[in-house]
This record gives C-alpha cells, sequence and structure tokens, in this order.
C-alpha cells in the first residue's frame, strides 16, 4: 500500500519540501518586484536539491521566475527527473 509505512512518510515529507520550495520561489519573486531584500540563490537551489524540485518547477513557470539563468533553468529539471525516478524506486522496492 503506498499510503503507508516508509513510502507514506517520504511523501509526506516531499510535500512539506516541495510547498517550502514554491513559497520560497513566490516570496522572492515578490521581493524582486518591490525592490526588497531577496532570498538567496543558494537557499533557492539547496531546497531543489533536497526534494523540492516540483516545487521550484511549477513556481518558475507559474511565477516566471529564474527562468532565464543557465543554472536554474537546467538544474531543477534534471533534479526533478532525478526526484521522480527515486520515488518510483523508492515506491517499486517497497
Amino acid at each position: 500500500e503506498i499510503g503507508s509505512g516508509l513510502v507514506g512518510s517520504e511523501m509526506c515529507i516531499e510535500t512539506v519540501i516541495n510547498v517550502v520550495t514554491f513559497a520560497l520561489y513566490g516570496i522572492d519573486k515578490w521581493k524582486a518586484i518591490h525592490n526588497k531584500w531577496r532570498v538567496r540563490e543558494a537557499t533557492l537551489l539547496i531546497t531543489v536539491l533536497i526534494g523540492g524540485s516540483l516545487g521550484a518547477f511549477i513556481a518558475m513557470q507559474m511565477f516566471r521566475h529564474k527562468t532565464k539563468k543557465w543554472y536554474f533553468k537546467y538544474t531543477v529539471p534534471a533534479m526533478l527527473v532525478v526526484h521522480v525516478a527515486l520515488m518510483v524506486l523508492l515506491v517499486v522496492k517497497l
């Protein structure tokens, strides 16, 4: 059963990380528009690396944010592929 045990816990953690990542991208876009102190790019990328790639990818498209910087343009989709593959492996093995 997918919703139980380790897989269920992992999916809950991934959901939280992705929601936080999405929010950080949205906050950073708002701050960029209003000339406020910004979220560090390193923070945005770290959230992608630890599992927030889906949230970052959706936020990039929705807010049109960080879409021109090559290290976001290529890192976010690449990490999304890696994270999806890892989740599939986790579900298949358990």
